[in-house]
């Protein structure tokens, strides 16, 4: 009942009252009045159950679910993330590469060996590999080490596990892998493969003997024998000829002037001439300058020295002397040799003479010819070239058109006022005139302006220094020269001078009106009159037929009215008809009359129309258009009497 005490004196705050002080409480809550959240680690009713959760997973107190920290997973945690996963539900994906692995909870990427950076992308720097690149590489020689292993790579001429060993004698290279070629016991840079030559050898492998005259170390040393004694190329000893003897074969074995075995012979030599005789054979040996058997010749052109046994180096023609090779050159050059050209504005012997050229590109250093500069001739270079020629000797024709100036030098064309292009054959584009094409025309409605003079051409339909004014009325055309011809109103356009008739015309010249049924701007809409009315051709305004009205003249005239627009009033009597078209009045059966107002004998009692004798209508038509004949009826004519009894009909009125 409403006024029993409760069960329990404390409210159950998450829960209910079962029994007696006892509280039942909601999943997750406990103590005696469900007050209290469940603590950490239990869960349900009266957060009687244990939770299951690991790593740190809080776990529901309602349920009992546990709740993961990030990196874990599992209906208990217990699980780290799988591979390449990794933060809250492991529902991040690893950004890690090269075979790094991500940490479960952060993703932090920890680099496979040989790797290093953020997210394992970089290889370890140059001299480092291993796990997080801690280690040093042992390689030496300039040798470089893999970035995850170690390993050496030995540049070449060297070997071994640290490349500290060259390579082994004959072999050179990467790895050692090339055989050495060198010659004569030559030695192999164990890197280059370069051969370092024994004394007495040189080229690339020592495969030659020093040059005759050369000895020892690269034949770096010049042998002295003497007397045409040979030199042993390896320590430059001399191998004497016969006759001679001496550490350099500088001895005869015959007193001077004497030869032979018993050097009983004297010399046959001019002796002033000559620098030896021969202690065997009596030869020979001619002094600089002298030539012959026995020295008494002068040295032929191009050699001088001993024996003339050397070759003039005298260039561009010059002659030699015989004992010294001194060049004595050709008119137009200098120098020892005779190698360097006269400088500009001299020629001839030792280059004393000056040119006299002008305008000239260069002056003959040989003979002091003038070479012109282009646009000019003559002997001196004083002459332009002729009108229309131009370039080196003017031989080059002009080809600029249109009055354009040939320039004398390079043919470049200055084109004259209204032209453009290289060759002034090409007409200053539209909208410019003048030199260069550089003014601008100041035209408004113009087809551009003369390319000369500047001169607008205008626009058909306007006028004026810069066709900024309209034709006058009457005028057309390019400058307005052209008269309109349109009539009846017509205006003709400014452009072609068609004309542009007024509504109710057509043609050419608007002289035609619109045909029958049509009326308006070009004649094109059509009339909608009826009942053999006709259509104003300007304005399509319906002129009825007597007896009609309305705007299409489809209405007839009401009872007791007739004519044109039913403005008179019929004055038939005795139930007579009136004739909306005439006024004639249809009497009724018994009356006659013009008015039906005489009553008929009794053997004419029919219906009779009256039509009066020379009776004149009171209406025309006041135009007749384009030469149509409007019939209006067949017994009425246009403005006459009736020349024909109308066809009488009976009274369609009703019976009085």
């Amino acid at each position: 009942a409403a006024n029993e005490r409760p069960l329990c004196t404390e409210e159950c705050v998450h829960g209910r009252c079962v029994s007696p002080e006892t509280c039942q409480c909601e999943p997750g809550w406990g103590a005696l009045d469900c007050s209290s959240g469940c603590e950490n680690d239990f869960w349900g009713p009266h957060c009687s159950n244990k939770c299951q959760c690991r790593n740190g997973a809080k776990c529901n107190p309602i349920t009992g679910a546990c709740v993961c920290t990030d990196g874990f997973q599992g209906w208990r945690c217990e699980e780290p993330c799988d591979t390449g996963l990794f933060g809250k539900d492991c529902l991040l994906e690893c950004q890690c590469l090269n075979g790094a692995t991500c940490h479960h909870q952060t993703g932090e990427c920890v680099c496979a060996p040989g790797y290093t950076g953020a997210f394992c992308e970089e290889p370890c720097p140059p001299g480092k590999h291993g796990p997080q690149c801690e280690q040093r590489c042992p390689c030496q020689n300039g040798g470089t080490c893999h970035h995850v292993t170690g390993e050496c790579s030995c540049p070449a001429g060297w070997v071994g596990p640290v490349c500290a060993q060259p390579c082994p004698f004959g072999s050179f290279g990467i790895n050692c892998s090339q055989e050495c070629t060198c010659r004569n016991g030559g030695l192999c840079d164990h890197i280059s493969g370069q051969c370092q030559c024994t004394a007495g050898y040189i080229g690339e492998r020592c495969q030659d003997e020093c040059p005759v005259g050369t000895y020892g170390p690269q034949c770096a040393h010049k042998c002295d024998c003497q007397n045409g004694a040979k030199c042993y190329h390896i320590n430059g000893a001399c191998l004497c000829n016969d006759g001679f003897k001496g550490p350099s074969c500088e001895d005869r074995f015959c007193p001077a002037g004497q030869y032979g075995l018993l050097c009983d012979k004297y010399c046959p030599c001019r002796m002033e001439n000559t620098l030896s005789c021969h202690p065997l054979s009596g030869e020979c040996s001619c002094a600089a300058g002298w030539t012959g058997l026995f020295c008494n010749e002068t040295c032929p052109a191009g050699y001088h020295g001993e024996g003339c046994r050397d070759i003039c180096s005298c260039t561009n023609g010059a002659d030699c002397d015989g004992v010294t090779g001194a060049c004595l050159c050709a008119p137009g050059y200098l120098g020892d040799d005779c190698s360097i050209s006269c400088p500009p504005g001299l020629y001839g012997i030792n280059c004393t003479s000056p040119c006299s050229c002008r305008h000239e590109i260069a002056c003959s250093h040989l003979d002091g010819f003038c070479f012109c500069r282009e646009g000019w001739q003559g002997v001196d270079c004083s002459i332009p070239c002729s009108s229309g020629t131009w370039g080196l000797s003017c031989n080059q024709t002009c080809q600029c058109a249109n009055g354009a100036a040939c320039d004398p030098a390079n043919g470049t064309c200055t084109c004259s006022a209204g032209w453009r292009d290289e060759y002034c054959d090409v007409s200053c584009p539209d909208g410019s005139y003048g030199l260069d094409c550089g003014e601008r025309c100041d035209c408004v409605n113009a087809d551009g302006c003369d390319p000369v003079t500047g001169l607008c051409r205008c626009l058909a339909g306007w006028t004026g220094v810069h066709c900024d004014s309209v034709c006058p009325d009457g005028r057309w055309g390019p400058n307005c020269s052209y008269s309109c011809t349109c009539e009846n109103g017509g205006s003709c356009s400014l452009e072609d001078g068609t004309c542009v008739c007024p509504p109710g015309y057509r043609g050419t010249n608007c002289r035609r009106v619109c045909p029958t049924g049509k009326f308006g701007k070009a004649c094109a809409e059509a009339c909608l009159c009826t009942n053999n009315s006709t259509c104003n051709p300007i304005d399509g305004s319906c002129q009825c037929y007597p007896g009609w009205i309305g705007t299409d003249c489809s209405r007839p005239c009401p009872r007791g009215s007739w004519g044109p627009d039913c403005i008179h009033t019929c004055n038939c009597h005795n139930g007579a008809q009136c004739s909306a078209t005439d006024g004639d009045c249809s009497c009724s059966p018994g009356w006659t009359g013009r008015y039906c107002t005489q009553r008929m004998s009794q053997k004419h009692t029919h219906t009779h129309t009256h039509t009066p004798k020379n009776k004149t209508h009171r209406w025309c038509l006041s135009t007749v258009f384009a030469g149509t004949t409007l019939h209006l009826f067949p017994t009425i004519s246009k403005f006459g009497t009736a020349d024909k009894t109308p066809r009488s009909e009976p009274d369609r009125s009703s019976p009085r």
